[in-house]
């Protein structure tokens, strides 16, 4: 039981560390649905779960594909979200961060935003979906789904609050970094690597 509340624990907050940016722009096409009526609700749901899906099985491809790389070594791929995390804050003190996120206008550009914005789950979940069993996996895939609703409840809500919107925008890009430089950490430390 403390195993499967483990890897619940760590599927939530994969999911989470890993899309903080994917509520911004959940949030943002929430906000150009409610503004414009378009992408509809429901093509903000679909998009969001297909590229989700997309990201996962991606993922789940490149794990098999590591099975050739030593246990022991699998550990190092932990250092890809750090640096990204790094590479993150290294931005985002260097600027005001300007970037806005797409806005999409169907289902199909729904996805393809979340899997544009999806390189750095790929980068995480690989290594986690190469160390850990299948149950495990079923589990975090569960906990991934359950995530993509309250992902997009959470979204359509902050859709409504131009204030909250702005506060994520503020502040998103340093949330974004530290939890990258903390998954990459665990990875790291968990694998014995060192």
């Amino acid at each position: 039981m403390d195993g499967m509340m483990g890897t619940v624990g760590t599927a939530v907050g994969m999911f989470a560390g890993t899309n903080v940016d994917d509520l911004i722009v959940l949030t943002v096409l929430f906000l150009a649905s409610r503004a414009g009526g378009r992408p509809r609700v429901w093509q903000i749901w679909a998009g969001q779960y297909a590229g989700i899906a997309v990201l996962v099985l991606v993922s789940l491809v490149a794990a098999l594909g590591l099975t050739i790389v030593p246990d022991d070594r699998v550990g190092l791929l932990g250092l890809v979200p750090f640096a990204l995390g790094v590479r993150g804050l290294l931005r985002a003190r260097g600027t005001d961060s300007d970037d806005s996120p797409a806005v999409a206008t169907g289902l199909l550009s729904v996805a393809g935003v979340t899997i544009a914005n999806g390189a750095d789950n790929i980068s995480v979940y690989t290594p986690v979906f190469r160390t850990i069993g299948a149950g495990p996996v079923g589990a975090t895939v569960v906990v991934f789904a359950a995530g993509v609703a309250v992902w997009c409840l959470a979204a359509s809500w902050l859709g409504s609050h131009r204030r909250v919107i702005a506060v994520i925008e503020r502040h998103g890009r340093w949330i974004v970094p530290a939890v990258f430089i903390a998954i990459g950490t665990v990875i790291v430390l968990e694998s014995g690597v060192l």
